[in-house]
């Protein structure tokens, strides 16, 4: 973060505000971290803030300090209304368009409150009067911590440190991917000093298989296919198979890479029936130079990353395939064969 960004940060942070703190819809661990410390360290400064969440979250972030503060807009539309409308100010995490935020995003947008971006995904919108983007950092929590690091770093208490520290790690795949750096080791290292806790973050993320979550994994890697002369899998998930294995949000995070741990794959691809908003919701994970996010800009209305995306499909499940096939076949000569 550069000096003029963090002036314009300490302007408008130099008196008490009202904040609201919003993350995208279906909030993952570096969207809820990152909201969460955010929002601990205003409250600690003097700032009334409150975070608002467009919906749920999976079970396995439900533990993270601060979450019981969390309001859920689909559930409290009224109460979650009337903070976007008295806020002076209004920060979105880790999405930068308001899309993200599905049925919120006209109360955003109608807002007269300062909105604040801190992202690190590609092609920024233009709705915040300050925006902090980085494309080059692997999660909005690395930049969060530079914020709340340079603002005034002895704030940093052990259930900061715990929020940023989920929000890095899942972001990274478990420091992992190409995006994780030296920075981010440093950053690492510096929460654990502040009291974050390794071993037992990643026992609440990871090591929460239920008997009906295992079961559709099973499900999942049965139906993996690996595509011929392309080094490609895809998964399906049917609403029917979802439905026979009782599943909860959040059951299938994580399945897509098991079809990336396979040698020589580039490319794996979910993709997951959704009968409620009669869409197909399609997770892309990629490694080396096949970049997912413009495939699933170009083909599914999605995007991301370089090496992780979404998108979305209102074909059938079947019609789905069969176009990710196709698509997959027009962008072959990008994978090296």
């Amino acid at each position: 973060m550069n000096q003029q960004l963090l002036i314009a940060f300490q302007k408008v942070l130099d008196t008490p505000k009202k904040i609201v703190i919003i993350p995208h819809k279906n909030p993952d661990g570096d969207a809820l971290g990152s909201s969460l410390s955010l929002h601990a360290f205003l409250n600690k400064v003097g700032h009334q803030s409150n975070i608002i969440s467009p919906n749920e979250y999976p079970e396995f972030l439900d533990w993270m300090p601060g979450q019981n503060d969390i309001l859920k807009f689909s559930q409290l539309t009224n109460e979650s209304t009337k903070k976007i409308e008295n806020a002076d100010i209004i920060f979105t995490l880790d999405f930068n368009q308001l899309s993200r935020i599905d049925k919120m995003a006209p109360l955003v947008e109608q807002s007269d409150a300062q909105k604040i971006m801190i992202d690190h995904h590609q092609y920024p919108g233009d709705y915040a009067s300050i925006t902090y983007s980085d494309t080059t950092i692997g999660s909005t929590c690395e930049m969060v911590f530079e914020l709340i690091f340079a603002l005034d770093q002895d704030k940093i208490d052990d259930s900061i440190a715990t929020c940023l520290y989920t929000g890095i790690m899942t972001d990274s795949g478990s420091f992992r991917f190409p995006s994780t750096t030296a920075r981010t080791h440093q950053i690492v290292s510096t929460l654990i000093e502040k009291g974050a806790v390794p071993h037992f973050i990643h026992q609440k993320i990871y090591d929460t298989y239920s008997l009906n979550r295992l079961q559709l994994l099973g499900t999942a890697l049965n139906n993996l296919t690996r595509m011929k002369e392309i080094p490609v899998v895809y998964i399906t998930l049917s609403q029917k198979e979802l439905n026979q294995n009782n599943f909860k949000k959040g059951d299938t995070e994580g399945f897509v890479n098991y079809g990336l741990s396979l040698l020589g794959i580039s490319l794996a691809v979910i993709m997951i029936e959704n009968d409620a908003e009669k869409i197909i919701k399609i997770s892309f994970r990629s490694k080396g130079s096949f970049d997912v996010n413009e495939f699933a800009k170009k083909y599914f209305n999605g995007g991301g990353h370089i090496n992780a995306a979404g998108g979305v499909s209102q074909l059938t499940l079947e019609e789905t395939v069969s176009k990710f096939r196709n698509a997959i076949n027009k962008e072959k000569s990008h994978f090296d064969i």
